[in-house]
């Protein structure tokens, strides 16, 4: 038995713990025992949503990713690497500018539209270019998700909103309080449908023929696939910005243990994205304590890191 199978529950479960307790606000366990009314107001209305924000958020980026592995067929491939990140971006800028008061829900499915677009576009881009090398394949959809960054920037300085939109779609856990965050439980619905289709985006890995030859639609299982990465893309981006890499080094570190297929490995991704985005929020919270880094830099910094020995390993 692999040991992260042993381990990483009870890493997790030790994670979520030092998650309740950090904060600029002190709180220990013997404050909660004793029910004192400012712990657990404090526990209640900001640890404990913030903790659930986390948690999903990184089971959340890390199931997106290891989805668009399999369709792509790269293990270097992920919402941050195939511009969809930067295509939800988009598409909330288009939606404050087209409808100032739209709801959170009508900025969601914006940001659903573009991201879903913008993983067709790059999926018909690398079908038509034969690469030799799978390096190659996230470097064009860096340079892809550039372009629509950029795109974004313009937009937002076009309307004035450029130092607004760097603010709030920067990755950051610091705003999430009782009752702004509920929208991050649509996630689950993800989570459950990813786990149904486990089998389908296993046997599409295999590329098209083969899925054909076994009985699986690739164009529709792809289709499902995009519009479950493209949801919680659109979902994550509206509740706490942009957090690039989870969904890229977590299904490669599980692979090592498991392999590809997703019936076994989807727990343990679940567990390791969320313990990965854990990590990163508790760093950043303690880097300049009292004061806090937002969970997007950490996580950038850290992925992007992984990133590099993930890219270095595979050349070797």
């Amino acid at each position: 038995m692999p040991l992260i199978h042993i381990y990483l529950p009870g890493l997790f479960v030790i994670l979520c713990g030092i998650s309740l307790l950090v904060g600029a606000q002190q709180i220990t366990w013997s404050q909660l025992f004793m029910l004192s009314d400012d712990a657990w107001l404090t526990l209640t209305a900001s640890r404990l949503p913030r903790l659930i924000t986390v948690v999903l958020t990184g089971v959340g980026l890390a199931i997106c990713g290891v989805i668009l592995q399999h369709i792509v067929r790269n293990k270097f491939v992920e919402p941050a690497t195939t511009g969809g990140l930067d295509a939800a971006k988009l598409g909330i800028l288009v939606s404050l500018t087209l409808t100032p008061g739209i709801s959170t829900g009508g900025r969601m499915l914006f940001a659903l539209t573009f991201c879903f677009a913008a993983n067709l576009i790059f999926i018909a881009i690398i079908r038509r270019i034969k690469f030799k090398n799978a390096v190659l394949i996230p470097v064009i959809g860096l340079m892809y998700g550039g372009v629509l960054s950029a795109i974004a920037e313009f937009y937002a300085y076009r309307y004035n909103i450029l130092q607004s939109m760097q603010g709030w779609l920067l990755g950051d856990f610091s705003k999430v309080v009782q009752g702004n965050y509920e929208i991050i439980y649509l996630i689950l619905p993800v989570v459950v449908l990813t786990y149904v289709y486990a089998h389908r985006f296993t046997v599409l890995g295999m590329g098209e023929e083969i899925a054909t030859s076994l009985g699986v639609s690739y164009l529709a299982t792809a289709a499902i696939g995009l519009i479950l990465v493209a949801f919680t893309v659109s979902v994550t981006v509206i509740t706490v910005g942009t957090i690039p890499f989870v969904g890229l080094v977590i299904p490669n570190l599980v692979a090592l243990y498991y392999g590809d297929n997703l019936n076994r490995t989807l727990p343990a991704v679940a567990l390791a994205g969320a313990s990965l985005l854990l990590v990163c929020d508790i760093f950043g919270r303690l880097l300049i304590y009292p004061f806090e880094v937002p969970i997007g830099l950490t996580a950038a910094s850290v992925g992007g890191l992984l990133f590099l020995v993930l890219i270095v390993g595979r050349k070797k």
